[in-house]
């Protein structure tokens, strides 16, 4: 079976019936990656010995896909704003053999990730897998957040994977090794997660087209992409704000979206079934990784309402193809 690669989601053609005179029919895909040659050369079946980088690995996903690597044979520097828990983390992890070191790292900020970058090569020599992991969420309505609240959430669900591009990027290229870059968005960044979600749903939608972007950037290189997209996960990203950074301010949650998720993410999977996931997803070259095939009909729902959107346009067609020849007419 063909791999979905994120360029077909926009693959679509305007089919000849519908084009004007001496138009060709226009398929909207500058290009087509999904080739079994290009997937071979983005495959990372040789792990053991890597080293990854991973954010949030105190705890919840990032934790488990730091057990999932590490049993693998692969080196992890573990990576998370919250000391205590890290090095708790860390300490029962190298009592069963792991080889993993920790970093606190302030994801908000450009030169935590740059130092963190330079501290994960000195310390195992190299990096293979950068997991731009961790995330975080403040409850309330779009216009009811502060703009610190704004702030922090895309800071940290945003901004920090672009920072982590910039910083561990040309080292994962310069060591010439097969290597792959995952970062965790959500359900929530491909469909609306409702009623209070607006700062989460706008970060994780923009963590989803960075990876994209990404995929068709690194085509040419023996490193892969994926974007982690989950369902429900028994995590405890609803006390991320206990880390929040002074200079984003106090979190002043609303209860009208964080309160009946407690109850769902404590039913939610198990975050060591997320990690094996990534980590098959890794050896694979598997771009979309999602963790619960039941959410799919979510995504067919989406696509119904952009098909709505498309029979709109088709309805007013003649104004715009009317306003179309204008434009050739002018530019001539």
């Amino acid at each position: 079976m063909p791999r979905y690669t994120p360029e077909h989601r926009f693959q679509a053609r305007l089919p000849a019936s519908r084009c004007r005179p001496n138009q060709r029919p226009t398929r909207f895909l500058l290009n087509d990656f999904n080739n079994s040659s290009t997937i071979r050369k983005r495959t990372m079946r040789d792990i053991e010995g890597k080293v990854a980088f991973i954010t949030g690995a105190a705890s919840g996903m990032g934790l488990g896909m730091t057990k999932a690597f590490t049993r693998a044979g692969m080196k992890v520097m573990m990576a998370d704003i919250d000391a205590t828990r890290l090095q708790a983390a860390a300490a029962d992890l190298k009592a069963k053999g792991a080889d993993v070191d920790t970093l606190r790292c302030d994801i908000t900020i450009e030169d935590s990730v740059f130092a963190a970058a330079a501290a994960t090569v000195k310390r195992f020599g190299t990096v293979n897998v950068l997991c731009n992991n961790a995330g975080v969420s403040v409850g309330g309505l779009s216009e009811e957040l502060s703009q610190k609240d704004w702030d922090w959430v895309v800071a940290v669900n945003q901004t920090a994977i672009v920072y982590a591009m910039r910083a561990f990027l040309p080292l994962m290229k310069a060591n010439g090794e097969s290597g792959h870059v995952m970062s965790t968005a959500s359900m929530a960044g491909l469909v609306n997660a409702g009623a209070g979600w607006g700062a989460y749903n706008a970060s994780k939608h923009a963590a989803v087209a960075m990876m994209e972007v990404l995929y068709s950037e690194l085509k040419d290189t023996p490193i892969g992409v994926s974007v982690l997209c989950p369902g429900a996960v028994n995590t405890n990203i609803l006390e991320a704000a206990t880390h929040r950074p002074d200079h984003f301010g106090k979190s002043d949650d609303r209860p009208i979206a964080l309160n009946p998720l407690g109850e769902t993410l404590q039913q939610g999977l198990d975050p060591d079934v997320v990690g094996e996931l990534v980590l098959d997803a890794i050896r694979e070259n598997q771009f979309y990784i999602f963790t619960d095939p039941r959410m799919e009909r979510q995504i067919e729902r989406l696509f119904d309402r952009i098909k709505l959107g498309f029979a709109w346009a088709r309805k007013n067609e003649h104004l715009i193809a009317a306003n179309q020849a204008e434009l050739v007419w002018k530019a001539k």
